[in-house]
């Protein structure tokens, strides 16, 4: 923890475990700790199914924890009721993946900016209400004549700009993006993040950005946590992460990420890391590190679960040899 910065959200020991019958558990989420201070963006990468979704839902209450803590403002999240609950949902919000399922197709574009609104109370008459919609619809890059528009006729960009307007609408302090970016076209997807990064700019925002694509998560993160099969294994600044990953796991994400330029993507090639075997189930998962079956590395000290650990200032990594590693290829 930073003595100089406000801890906003601070998870300790997580864990988020599902039922999935005959005596099954899968634990999507299992003993995460991190803080997010005010004002950064946190981004949450790694494979597909490793947790982040569930690690971001569970983190503002839209999935009962199993086990651990969350606290808000120093607030128990799973401990929130009446006005502090009712406080708690308006100041966070969540920004959806799928553009298109998360808005209702029945409402108009100003019923849905304006949910929020109305379900605290926010504005005192219509045309206080009306202004307010276009203030949101406008700082997203939409025009106030959307308002009365049903979601089918926008594209898949003007969508999530609508999500992004109706998390806006109750002046929130702490938003969880859901993979924003991941249903879009490429060429849309730089537009949301560079819009994301003015807004919150402007309104002092915090952000909880959940995404598998590293370079977008490089460009808008201040610190990147690096998770799989539902346990955190690196966490460091932005910066450090892709100049020094310290978990072997990291380093072969960050050696697959593409590069342009055909002639250094050749070169880059053959130092590429190819990763072992698959990813395990995360179902009635064997003790130790989760990484150790596909990990050439893995020793006896792997058998059992790695602590995070810091090893440099702000960088933390879950793994014995890390250290040792440090020097090997990237």
């Amino acid at each position: 923890m930073s003595a100089d910065k406000e801890v906003l959200l601070s998870v300790r020991h997580l864990k988020k475990y599902f039922n999935v019958g005959r005596g099954s558990i899968l634990k999507a989420v299992d003993d995460v700790s991190f803080d997010i201070y005010k004002g950064e963006t946190l981004g949450m990468v790694g494979e597909s199914g490793c947790g982040k979704t569930t690690c971001g839902r569970t983190c503002i209450g839209l999935y009962d924890k199993t086990d651990g803590e969350v606290r808000y403002k120093d607030k128990d999240v799973h401990a929130l009721s009446g006005r502090d609950r009712q406080a708690f949902k308006r100041e966070v919000q969540m920004v959806f993946q799928d553009p298109y399922g998360s808005l209702d197709p029945r409402m108009t574009v100003a019923d849905i900016v304006a949910e929020g609104i109305d379900i605290h109370g926010l504005c005192k008459t219509k045309q206080e209400r009306q202004d307010k919609i276009f203030r949101c619809l406008e700082m997203v890059g939409l025009n106030r004549e959307h308002a009365n528009r049903f979601v089918h006729e926008f594209s898949g960009g003007q969508r999530q700009r609508i999500g992004i307007a109706r998390a806006l609408a109750v002046d929130p302090e702490f938003i969880v993006l859901d993979e924003p970016i991941s249903a879009l076209d490429v060429s849309i997807q730089a537009q949301v993040v560079n819009l994301l990064i003015q807004l919150q700019r402007q309104m002092g925002l915090t952000y909880l950005f959940v995404a598998h694509d590293l370079s977008m998560v490089k460009h808008i993160s201040d610190r990147i946590a690096v998770l799989y099969l539902g346990t955190l294994v690196e966490l460091a600044p932005s910066e450090e992460l892709f100049a020094n990953p310290l978990h072997p796991y990291t380093k072969a994400l960050l050696s697959a990420i593409p590069v342009p330029d055909p002639e250094v993507e050749r070169e880059r090639e053959k130092k590429k890391i190819k990763l072992e075997g698959d990813v395990p189930s995360p179902i009635n998962t064997p003790p130790g590190c989760r990484f150790k079956g596909r990990c050439k590395y893995h020793e006896g000290a792997c058998d059992a679960q790695p602590p995070l650990t810091e090893v440099t200032p702000g960088h933390f990594v879950a793994c014995p040899r890390a250290l040792e590693l440090a020097g090997t290829a990237r």
